[in-house]
């Protein structure tokens, strides 16, 4: 079973080739007048986003069935994340689900469990492997949302495929292993709409994102 199981991961953690998505909508516009987020906090500087305080920025339309091509770079311990389908922005956690970016390289993160590193569904499922580049180096990310479907490619190989309505629970993951308490809403019962948003400055330690491109499927 352990070897059948190893070639299945080996087999899900496969080269995938990123969208042509040029020529996709822009999830945000340069003067950010679509977006909603705190004043102050998220200024678009030739072309790259960044945020100054633990903020998140958010689309101000609902998007269902979708891909998000984007491209990020993380400084030194950045704990950051893109989320999906949020419906409730003043208690997104437990409202939302949250695709991991990190900074595997630092101790804190590497250290943390699997489901903490870059390219998980936070708290949930892991990444099939660490594909992350390290601080300074710019990352390419997509995310295909169909209903309960979820898949992440990552620097181009396919980190990660949840189908939703298996995590019945909101404490223990269909694995056995421990959701966060403050995730207290079950993956199977979340609606399959919402925002899109990407966190900001959290944990000390700042996130740059660009070419954040939105094909509605």
């Amino acid at each position: 079973m352990m070897i059948l199981a190893l070639s299945l991961q080996q087999l899900a953690a496969q080269s995938a080739v990123h969208p042509e998505s040029a020529d996709w909508n822009d999830l945000f516009t340069t003067d950010l007048s679509n977006a909603e987020f705190p004043a102050g906090i998220w200024t678009c500087t030739d072309g790259i986003l960044t945020a100054s305080e633990d903020q998140c920025i958010w689309t101000k339309k609902d998007y269902t069935n979708f891909t998000l091509d984007l491209e990020f770079k993380t400084a030194e311990g950045t704990n950051s994340g893109v989320i999906v389908y949020c419906t409730d922005l003043q208690n997104w956690i437990p409202n939302s689900v949250e695709i991991q970016i990190a900074d595997d390289f630092a101790k804190q993160w590497a250290e943390s469990p699997k489901t903490w590193q870059c390219g998980a569904i936070f708290g949930h499922l892991a990444p099939l492997k660490s594909m992350v580049k390290k601080p300074g180096e710019w990352n390419r990310m997509t995310i295909t949302c169909k209903g309960q479907r979820i898949e992440v490619l990552l620097n181009g190989m396919k980190v990660n495929d949840m189908n939703m309505a298996l995590w019945t629970s909101a404490k223990t993951n269909p694995d056995g292993s421990e959701i966060p308490s403050w995730l207290s809403t079950p993956f199977a019962e979340l609606k399959t709409f919402g925002r899109i948003g990407l966190q900001g400055k959290h944990a000390g330690a700042p996130v740059y994102f660009r070419n954040l491109k939105v094909l509605e499927q």
